[in-house]
């Protein structure tokens, strides 16, 4: 009587076990007191369950289709880096060879004879990498320009920045002072240089060294006629030999 009494409303007719069966009674009760237990623990059963796993998907569906978005985005973006990287290095590559053969070119003719050298410094990425400059004057061992004198440096300036010019020229400069180094030898070279690229390049010259000005076309001056008011003078000069 017990026995029925545990198995009812719990257990349909056809799942009932066979009354021949060898079971002890004792076990067959633990068996259904722990299947009574199992099922309790699932508790109450949420019928919103199948609307609220498809809301949920729609949502899943619509985030990860985003996801997607931006990881396609990314290695758009990642191939795109990857492109400029090579564009970039291809011209760097075309642009400091071109330079380093003009830098050469121009050092041979400022300095009357001699070598100089560009190259990038060892150890780093080329990104990071700087420009060592080394220059052989007539009659002198190839060294860095460190170790060169003050009017030596000035015209391996004046050679970097003219084969950069020679390279692509810029339309208008202003140098200030950049003759002040130089002797009256070098002055005169420096000047020769500059005429030849005046045709492309519109030259401002800050100096006070009578050879570079003689080599002007238009000279401006400030005077002070009157104590405290300065006045801007100009004079165009003209070849009258030409």
């Amino acid at each position: 009587k017990y026995f029925e009494q545990e198995y009812k409303f719990s257990i349909s007719p056809d799942k009932l076990p066979d009354k021949s069966s060898t079971i002890p009674q004792q076990e067959l009760l633990e068996k259904i007191k722990k299947c009574r237990q199992k099922l309790e623990s699932y508790k109450e059963i949420n019928l919103m369950a199948p609307a609220e796993y498809d809301e949920i998907k729609k949502r899943f569906d619509f985030l990860n289709s985003q996801r997607e978005d931006l990881v396609n985005a990314k290695q758009d973006l990642q191939s795109l880096i990857h492109q400029i990287d090579t564009t970039s290095q291809e011209l760097f590559d075309k642009t400091f060879s071109q330079i380093k053969a003009n830098f050469a070119s121009i050092v041979k003719d400022l300095f009357e004879g001699g070598t100089g050298t560009l190259r990038l410094t060892d150890g780093v990425s080329q990104e990071e990498a700087g420009i060592e400059i080394s220059v052989q004057p007539p009659g002198k061992k190839l060294q860095s320009i460190s170790l060169l004198s003050g009017g030596e440096k000035a015209l391996v300036s004046i050679c970097l920045l003219f084969a950069i010019f020679l390279y692509k020229p810029s339309p208008f400069c202003v140098l200030d002072e950049i003759d002040a180094s130089l002797d009256e030898a070098n002055i005169i070279r420096f000047n020769k240089l500059l005429n030849s690229f005046s045709k492309k390049t519109q030259f401002i010259i800050i100096t006070h060294n009578k050879l570079t000005i003689n080599s002007a076309s238009t000279l401006y001056g400030i005077t002070m006629e009157t104590p405290g008011i300065s006045r801007l003078l100009s004079v165009k000069l003209v070849d009258k030999s030409a």
